[in-house]
């Protein structure tokens, strides 16, 4: 049978309401009365429920994860990464979507209230000021892939612009000079830097603009299909597809296979990530990797370290850039040509796939 507080409060000849002052340390309690009471709790093996666990203890040993979607590999990995480090430090998760919606976080920020220790919020389409509205004060919470919502709430991001910029460098170096660009969701953040990026690229080598060339997605693999076509329609298409997430480029991939358009003979394709199944494609992707588990397990350090009170002081912001590397595979054609930097690590064939070596940005 179930111990309930009321078994507690009647074994220790005192009120519920007083059992439930000391385990939520929630008013003064005499110290005889709080021991009786906690004796009895101890004999019984009573388990309170999360909420006052969580009061009692002043920890829920729980950490609260918000995100704008739960489907598709890359938030798979960063949830992977993410429990990766919370199960070292023996916290589980709570998950939930926000829907690329600053309320939709605020949902998700009420059902969680009580029941975890601290937040990570990942919000690349949402405003850093509507975010700012709905976060609690004063409580340990990590930003991924967004703008800073206030001086008090560190932000973890990768370096989107550089990763784009290097790979439109190594698309020009392999001599592919006009190069068709699917980007992301217009209100993203990611998207947005990843478009900059690309745009810096092209104009350090003295190439226009050229807005046909430039088609919107939404980093699903219909949008990337769809960008293809759209991109193969023009009168003078493009010797090259870079997407803007690895979702798209195979969507893409996907539209020219359907075409009879091979890759990357006539028509060089990469994308942006390094989801798991890039290098399992036929040919395996290009890519811009970004280390998506590794985003999660670092984030979820600077959590835990501000729980731990390891972190800089709360009115002081902190912003943590994570660097990104080239993965340079089939895709794009002559991958011996890459550009003329010096490699920060090089890759070893894994699974049976060759690559050449990452170039850091």
């Amino acid at each position: 049978m179930t111990v309930t507080i009321k078994d507690v409060a009647r074994l220790a000849s005192v009120s519920v309401a007083t059992v439930s002052r000391v385990l939520n340390s929630s008013a003064p309690v005499s110290p005889d009365t709080r021991e009786r009471v906690l004796q009895v709790a101890r004999s019984l093996h009573f388990v309170p429920n999360g909420s006052a666990r969580s009061l009692s203890r002043r920890r829920a040993a729980a950490l609260g994860v918000i995100l704008p979607d739960l489907y598709g590999e890359f938030f798979s990995e960063l949830l992977r990464g993410i429990d990766q480090a919370a199960q070292r430090a023996s916290h589980s998760l709570l998950v939930s979507s926000s829907h690329h919606d600053a309320r939709g976080i605020g949902s998700a920020i009420r059902a969680m209230r009580g029941r975890v220790d601290g937040l990570l919020i990942m919000a690349p389409e949402v405003d850093a000021a509507d975010v700012a509205e709905v976060l609690p004060a004063d409580f340990p919470t990590v930003l991924i892939n967004g703008a800073a919502a206030s001086s008090s709430v560190q932000t973890i991001t990768v370096d989107n612009f550089g990763g784009a910029q290097a790979m439109t460098e190594h698309l020009l170096s392999l001599g592919r000079r006009r190069i068709g660009f699917i980007a992301g969701a217009a209100h993203n953040a990611d998207a947005l830097e990843r478009e900059r990026g690309h745009h810096a690229a092209l104009q350090s080598a003295g190439l226009p603009i050229d807005p046909e060339l430039y088609v919107r997605g939404d980093f699903s693999e219909e949008s990337g299909w769809q960008g293809a076509a759209t991109l193969m329609g023009i009168l003078s298409p493009p010797a090259a597809i870079f997407a803007a997430n690895d979702a798209m480029a195979i969507g893409a991939i996907s539209y020219l296979r359907e075409q009879d358009i091979t890759v990357p003979e006539r028509m060089a394709v990469v994308g942006f990530d390094d989801i798991p199944v890039a290098r399992y494609l036929n040919p395996s992707l290009t890519t811009v990797r970004v280390g998506i588990a590794a985003l999660g397990q670092q984030a979820t350090a600077l959590l835990l370290d501000a729980l731990d009170n390891r972190a800089p002081p709360t009115n002081v912001a902190s912003r943590s850039v994570l660097p990104t590397h080239l993965v340079i595979r089939g895709s794009c054609g002559s991958p011996t040509s890459a550009p003329s930097r010096q490699p920060a690590a090089s890759s070893t064939a894994r699974n049976g796939f060759d690559e050449t070596p990452i170039v850091s940005h």
